[in-house]
């Protein structure tokens, strides 16, 4: 019976670029920014590197859908190399694909590296979608903000919240993340925001304003792999381990009929309790140091807090007022700054945020670092509230 593979991979290093506005770079030139500081920090010789999972989902930036680009970039040596697409989760993909590797057997080190240059595509947002069997479905969808603006309407409705409340707890997810970011040098945006700035910015779409959306950049992120054992034998101490990886990919009842209230992100749901059942974490509101949420839009990250079954359902409005979730809070959230800072250039985005994770459980997140945390947490959403998939990744000290 399968058990998951809590414990059986360790991350040996990691690396990130500095996401922003990268006109001076290239798509390959952001990957060996990422990944020589991963491959530096783990400590090996990229020769030793025996496969690699690598992450891009826009057609605009690498043209196919080939492992080549990664290899060619960095001069592997002729090794396995898989793409992964899976909307705005495909970092996290990457990821699985390099763990699951290790954790088989298949292969003592794996890379995972995403990139994507967003900038370059030339819109003002996500490009648009790119044909296939849902193509009908993706044009009659409307923008991003107004389908999470949707979201948030659900939710005031299902829940009887009123519309300056919710107004007011998801302009404090937003100042939350705006706080943190600007103790990060690598962040897109590194300037605090204050309340009333982000309450009166201009409106998106309804509840949602101009500093509740993530913006637009490029990036790349970068992680190595191997076993506990193995990393233990190069003198690593403290390892960070990885307790759990869980995706949940909706079939479409979401839509298919009047089950679903459309206040709730269901894939998270299913994926957080996978990935609790895998970690062996009874009560994640006591366990979870920190964690990493997809948040696309503010409200976004409210919900999720309750999908991620951290706040009660219906209440997490009144936890982000209280400042639960804050850099001084219970539990923090973003502490890196999000992808309200960093932007979502789509391929990295999942390793950026394994990336924090792995930088405060060694201690060395510099001015943001938390005191001593033991389990860290990230969860990605990609496509729309309702049709979408859930990843959710869960890593820790090994001793956690």
């Amino acid at each position: 019976m399968a058990k998951g593979i809590k414990d059986k991979v360790a991350i040996l290093g990691m690396g990130c670029s500095k996401f922003g506005e990268r006109w001076d770079s290239g798509a390959e030139e952001l990957m060996v920014e990422a990944f020589k500081e991963c491959v530096a920090d783990a400590g090996i010789d990229m020769k030793q590197i025996q496969a690699a999972w690598f992450s891009t989902a826009i057609d605009e930036v690498h043209v196919g859908k080939s492992g080549v680009p990664l290899s060619v970039t960095l001069r592997l040596p002729n090794i396995p190399v898989t793409h992964v697409e899976n909307f705005c989760a495909s970092g996290t993909e990457a990821f699985r694909g390099a763990c699951y590797a290790v954790a088989s057997g298949a292969a003592d080190f794996a890379l995972a590296l995403g990139v994507e240059k967003l900038k370059d595509t030339g819109y003002g947002g996500l490009p648009g979608g790119r044909g296939g069997p849902l193509q009908a479905l993706w044009n009659a969808n409307g923008t991003a903000p107004g389908n999470f603006a949707q979201l948030a309407s659900a939710y005031m409705a299902t829940h009887n919240v009123k519309y300056d409340d919710l107004k007011r707890a998801i302009a404090h997810v937003s100042w939350k993340s705006h706080q943190n970011g600007a103790k990060n040098a690598k962040a897109h945006l590194q300037k605090a925001v204050d309340m009333d700035t982000i309450l009166n910015a201009p409106m998106i779409a309804a509840p949602l304003g101009l500093f509740d959306c993530c913006g637009v950049s490029d990036g790349a992120a970068a992680a190595i792999v191997t076993t506990p054992e193995i990393a233990k034998s190069l003198g690593k101490h403290d390892l960070i381990s990885v307790k759990a990886l869980q995706l949940a990919v909706s079939n479409g009842s979401e839509s298919g009929h009047n089950s679903w209230d459309g206040s709730y992100l269901h894939t998270t749901r299913i994926a957080s309790k996978r990935a609790y059942e895998e970690a062996g974490i009874k009560n994640p509101r006591d366990e979870v140091s920190m964690f990493e949420v997809h948040d696309c839009f503010s409200v976004t990250e409210l919900v999720t807090m309750e999908d991620l079954h951290i706040s009660e359902t219906g209440k997490g409005w009144k936890d982000v007022l209280d400042g639960f979730y804050d850099a001084d809070g219970k539990i923090p959230c973003q502490i890196d700054g999000g992808l309200k800072c960093f932007g979502h250039p789509i391929g990295a985005s999942g390793l950026r945020m394994l990336y924090e994770m792995y930088l405060q459980l060694q201690g060395k997140a510099g001015p943001r670092q938390l005191k001593d945390p033991r389990i860290g947490m990230t969860h990605n959403l990609g496509g729309l509230p309702r049709e979408n998939v859930s990843s959710v990744s869960i890593i820790g000290r090994l001793d956690a």
